[in-house]
């Protein structure tokens, strides 16, 4: 007899990406494996929230807290209503040797969420584990988000169901909308003999959806510019139009100012706020350092 080692193709490296929707609206997403192999092989598609260990594997303390970095658990936010925030086509069959298979990835959230997440496993002959794909998405209320620099939350959401503003609380003031976060981090490398600014970016959307069609474009601008530009911060588009189903990505740069300590990291704050059927409010924390060549 042969011994023949199976052998195949993903069209997908490591991570699945489906991208910003509306929660109660599915997005939808393609993958191919080719069978690269001489014979015909036996798959079936795994999701860790349907393993049986998962209960036991929520008990550990999450990676937040311990001072590891390593991140062993790929499940994060999952639908209230039970279901399966992402679903897969199909989940087991053949594929004779020379052939692909397509597989179509259903991502359905039920409430808004920036850390949907799985990990799809391709498993042949029931033993061997021969991809694994991250999937990924995040869901909101609004056809409007924004993404970029480094995370302030936990990406781990919690249990308790939060009650709405009543229209009372609302109109004494008693209650503000919660400004979200987003930190910037510019590092300007001292000592090179062609110094360039420190650069990186933000990108503000709009989703594409029915369900707001009717709505116009969403708009952005920040403020606070002149204090920016006096600390050394340049803003590539401080206000500007956004069309549904677009992305902008706003370059954001650094360069010294004349009397910067180079000892002590640099501390700026703006509001960026978007206005679309609704509007949000984000505060920019830029933090600007030196660092040697």
């Amino acid at each position: 007899g042969h011994g023949v080692m199976p052998s195949t193709v993903c069209s997908v490296d490591e991570v699945l990406n489906m991208g910003y929707v509306i929660a109660g609206e599915k997005a939808t997403s393609t993958f191919k494996i080719q069978n690269t192999s001489t014979l015909t092989l036996q798959y079936s598609i795994q999701l860790d929230s349907l393993s049986s260990t998962r209960d036991k594997d929520q008990q550990r303390l999450p990676s937040f807290i311990t001072s590891s970095s390593q991140r062993t658990e790929f499940v994060g936010t999952q639908n209230y209503n039970g279901l399966s925030v992402f679903s897969i086509f199909p989940t087991e069959g053949e594929i004779v040797a020379g052939k692909s298979q397509d597989f179509i990835v259903t991502f359905s959230p039920d409430h808004e969420s920036l850390y949907y997440s799985d990990c799809l496993k391709v498993v042949l002959f029931g033993k061997k584990i021969a991809h694994v794909i991250h999937l990924k998405g995040a869901a909101r209320d609004h056809p409007m988000f924004v993404e970029g620099g480094v995370p302030l939350d936990v990406p781990i959401e919690s249990l308790a169901v939060t009650l709405p503003t009543s229209p009372q609380e609302a109109l004494k003031g008693e209650l503000q909308e919660p400004v979200k976060s987003i930190l910037l981090i510019l590092e300007y490398i001292e000592g090179e003999s062609s110094p360039v600014p420190a650069v990186t970016e933000l990108k503000v959307g709009a989703i594409q959806t029915a369900q707001f069609a009717s709505k116009k474009n969403m708009e952005f601008s920040f403020d606070s510019l002149p204090l920016l530009q006096q600390k050394g911060f340049t803003i590539e588009s401080v206000k500007g139009r956004i069309e549904p189903g677009q992305v902008k990505c706003i370059s954001v740069s650094w360069v010294p100012p004349a009397d910067f300590d180079a000892d002590d990291p640099l501390l700026a704050t703006a509001l960026l706020t978007l206005k679309g059927d609704t509007k949000e409010s984000y505060r920019i924390l830029f933090m600007a350092r030196v660092v040697s060549a």
